[in-house]
């Protein structure tokens, strides 16, 4: 017998895989990156608007201090020092006198508004006249304290 060839193919291979749709895997990793990306945007912009919202804050002060009037200068950083103590506590904006000082002190144990050169600033907004060297310590007092009561808690 005379034997025949087979009519035979070459053996064909199943197709590749689809890229589409991904592997559950690949679902997850997607969703975990998306979500990292969202939290690192919604932090930075967070951080940005603090960020202009404190250079608003100190160009308000810096405004206030630049007034040549010493009277009107520590009327002007008072009224923004009691806007910032309203943040803190609302209460503290009608505090007056020594209990107004007090409050300015804070934690530091200097107490440079109570007994030092802040002193004026409980009267001073409502002399007639103030020593502009009174105006300039006051200034220089207030604006850290300003800004530590403007910091976001």
């Amino acid at each position: 017998m005379n034997p025949q060839p087979l009519p035979l193919r070459d053996i064909h291979l199943p197709p590749e895989p689809s890229w589409w749709p991904p592997a559950p895997g690949w679902w997850l990793l997607a969703v975990v990156v998306i979500a990292l990306l969202a939290f690192a945007t919604w932090r930075f912009l967070r951080a940005a608007r603090a960020r202009r919202r404190r250079a608003g804050l100190l160009a308000a002060f810096d405004v206030v201090a630049a007034l040549q009037d010493p009277v009107a200068r520590v009327a002007a950083v008072s009224e923004l020092l009691r806007r910032a103590a309203r943040l803190r506590d609302p209460d503290a904006a009608t505090l007056t006198g020594d209990d107004w000082l007090r409050f300015l002190d804070g934690n530091d144990d200097r107490r440079v508004f109570s007994t030092g050169a802040g002193r004026p600033l409980a009267d001073g907004p409502w002399r007639a006249t103030l020593p502009a060297n009174d105006a300039d310590a006051i200034v220089a007092l207030a604006r850290p304290r300003y800004l530590e009561l403007v910091a976001t808690p």
